[in-house]
């Protein structure tokens, strides 16, 4: 799962750069424990991304509905913040357990591609995930995206 603030290059030109490392401190603070009351965990923080994973290291039945819960939740708490963002969500194989514990693969990259195809407060979720989780979540009409690096269109 990718979250992204939308917009922040412009709202750091509007706020003293304290003002901002404080919002985006209170952002990454409850964005990270958003994903971990739904038993995920922040991978990392990429400028103004949080990069979450699910089922790593222990892997449940329901992983893609956490995920999908959490990005729900993550979507209402960003008003609140201020901001808004978009989300990408994508399940699939990765490597993981590297010393720096980075997740690597395509399962991966596709969701950050789904973050960045996603409009302000939208969550964009991959088809895989889509199949695991069923009637767990309520989504829109599918369209095809035309995704950097992807040879194909992709289902979101």
């Amino acid at each position: 799962m990718f979250c992204d603030v939308v917009g922040s290059t412009t709202l750091g030109e509007s706020v003293d750069p304290e003002a901002l490392q404080g919002l985006l401190a209170r952002y990454f603070e409850r964005m990270k424990a958003i994903v971990e009351s739904h038993g995920g965990s922040v991978e990392k923080f990429i400028g103004d991304a949080v990069m979450a994973v699910f089922g790593v290291p222990v892997a449940h039945k329901d992983d893609a509905l956490r995920a999908c819960r959490a990005a729900a939740e993550m979507c209402e708490a960003l008003p609140e913040l201020g901001v808004e963002g978009r989300i990408g969500v994508n399940s699939g194989e990765v490597l993981a357990g590297t010393e720096e514990r980075l997740v690597t693969g395509d399962a991966v990259n596709l969701a950050s591609r789904l973050e960045q195809a996603a409009q302000p407060d939208e969550v964009l979720i991959g088809a895989g995930t889509l199949a695991l989780v069923g009637d767990g979540v309520e989504v829109g009409e599918a369209r095809l995206l035309e995704l950097k690096g992807k040879s194909e269109p992709v289902s979101a």
